[in-house]
């Protein structure tokens, strides 16, 4: 029996390949490693890249708290989101597969509970993504119509333009995933270098040309409440956009599958774009909570895009603003690229542990290419059917968001007065969770990768469970007073409804084909000698 002074043996000795690593999990190698650290940080941060995702949802925050809330509250959230990075970066060094959250849970949870656990985890993950991307193309869309509003008064931007527009998103992203699939990486590289310079550029030039800024002490001091509720809910309201802000950054993790030494390079990639995202954030909230004008203005503006009605107040300029609206853009549709690719192997993973109908057909690998075909084409239909519920309704298309992340772009009533949680947000929590129990029932598996948190790792697990434990429930909160069938927070509805797929297909299908990572062999490399000979092998 293994002691507290006895040294624990790492998952994968250093000198494992990496695809012997993938072998060892109970899969072959079918992807084609082509990233390094530098352009999956790139691949990683064009998806997190929180200072255009918190200019999104900068009026709401204004509205729930101010700019007090707003920036300290970013800086507490990054704080603890760094333990639930840290706490991801750990997994993903012991176990490299593209499955990501789910394959953590399988390894880790308790042998009774695994596979369910983890099934369930997988279609929260799946569907989050997937959501995520539909609403990634839906905010693309809008960046480019907007900025066209902005040049041409007289156009006037109706709902089925921003549909049509994200479907072109969403049919080039597969394109260029699937026809030239070798220059992702170089692609992510030079999304790493345009995202740092277009922020430099955006907020240099706004805090230098805007002559009417706001003073320190509405930034950094004045307490704003239009929420309708007291001030400490309005508090919690404005706390949920800074969650907002920081998201998706397990990107890395499913792409770890071609990624070179992915067992120290992905779980840096997860960090570092984390480190940068709250650095980027917290400059550029500030920028803009100078450089905003009139809230009433900025937040009916005609483009749709209130940050675009920022860079015009401050610049005073219809090329200045769209020039920086651009930069924007380009980010947002390389964005689409990063969460198709991201997609499509999460899809590829669950369909290769028989997690979807028709896994045999969606967890084919183009010999020529080396990319999941089927499963990039079953991405981009999903995110084309969710983009499409926007024909006909924006209380549908918001529980759409609801599943990803709301908040992006439009800022009446009716379509984002406050933001939801994501199902990815969920498949977070479950790894965590499960890492947790495993040391309650004596599962105690060792995550000594190359990536290591060594006797801090179960505190900063629970620290992190916790952290989103609270925005889970808190997430669920209508965000304005009085409540009405318009702003009511659907986040419930949508969260219930991925409860109910995963349950169906799980008794339908899952219960007797879904596997996960090849638990025979991680009896052997993953457990203590003792449990691993108490506990049986799932099915």
């Amino acid at each position: 029996m293994a002691t507290a002074s006895e040294p624990e043996r790492k998952v994968f000795a250093d000198t494992t390949s990496d695809d012997l690593v993938l072998e060892q999990l109970g899969y072959t190698q079918e992807l084609k490693r082509s990233f390094g650290l530098l352009g999956m940080v790139g691949f990683s941060f064009s998806i997190v890249t929180c200072w255009t995702a918190l200019s999104g949802v900068l009026i709401i925050g204004v509205e729930s708290g101010g700019p007090p809330v707003m920036i300290w509250g970013w800086l507490s959230v990054c704080l603890v989101t760094l333990t639930v990075a840290y706490s991801m970066a750990e997994m993903c060094s012991a176990y490299p597969v593209a499955g990501g959250q789910y394959s953590w849970v399988a390894i880790l949870a308790p042998q009774r509970w695994a596979r369910g656990f983890s099934y369930v985890c997988g279609w929260f993950m799946l569907i989050g993504i997937l959501a995520m991307g539909a609403t990634n193309n839906f905010v693309a869309a809008n960046f480019v119509l907007g900025t066209a509003q902005l040049n041409h008064p007289d156009y006037t931007i109706e709902r089925w333009h921003t549909v049509l527009v994200a479907y072109l998103i969403a049919v080039v992203a597969t394109a260029s995933n699937i026809f030239i699939p070798q220059a992702l990486n170089r692609i992510s590289k030079f999304i790493l270098v345009w995202n740092i310079v277009a922020f430099f550029v955006c907020f240099i030039t706004i805090l230098a040309t805007n002559d009417q800024k706001q003073p320190a002490s509405f930034v950094f001091s004045e307490f704003q409440n239009f929420t309708g509720f007291n001030a400490p809910y309005g508090a919690v309201v404005g706390l949920l956009q800074s969650a907002f802000g920081m998201c998706c950054y397990d990107a890395p993790s499913h792409m770890t599958e071609e990624i070179k030494n992915p067992r120290k390079q992905a779980p840096r990639a997860i960090i570092m774009s984390v480190y940068v995202g709250a650095v980027t954030g917290f400059i550029f909230l500030i920028s803009l909570s100078f450089c905003m004008g009139d809230l009433e203005t900025t937040a009916s503006t005609p483009t749709g895009v209130p940050v675009i009605e920022i860079f015009y107040h401050s610049t005073g300029s219809i090329g200045g603003a769209s020039t920086l609206a651009s930069l924007i853009a380009v980010i947002a549709l390389v964005c689409a690229n990063s969460l198709m690719a991201e997609g499509s192997r999460a899809v590829y993973a669950f369909a290769r542990d028989h997690g979807l109908p028709f896994s045999r057909t969606f967890s084919k690998v183009s010999p020529t290419k080396q990319v999941p075909v089927y499963a990039l084409l079953l991405t981009c239909v999903v995110q084309m059917a969710f983009d499409s519920i926007y024909f006909g309704t924006t209380t549908g298309f918001n529980t759409v968001i609801s599943i990803a992340t709301q908040g992006f772009c439009k800022f009446d009533s009716s379509s984002a007065r406050h933001p939801e949680l994501t199902a990815v947000d969920v498949s977070y929590a479950c790894p965590l969770l499960a890492r947790i129990l495993a040391h309650v029932t004596g599962k105690k598996h060792r995550l000594e990768g190359p990536y290591s948190l060594g006797r801090y790792g179960l505190a900063l697990n629970i620290i992190g469970f916790a952290f989103l434990t609270f925005f889970c429930i808190t997430f669920n909160f209508p965000s304005v007073s009085p409540v009405d069938s318009e702003n009511m927070n659907y986040t419930s509805a949508a969260i219930g409804v991925v409860m109910l797929i995963s349950l169906i297909t799980w008794i339908t299908t899952g219960r007797k084909r879904f596997t996960g990572p090849d638990a025979g062999h991680l009896l052997d490399v993953g457990r203590r000698e003792e449990v691993a000979a108490a506990e049986p092998k799932a099915a």
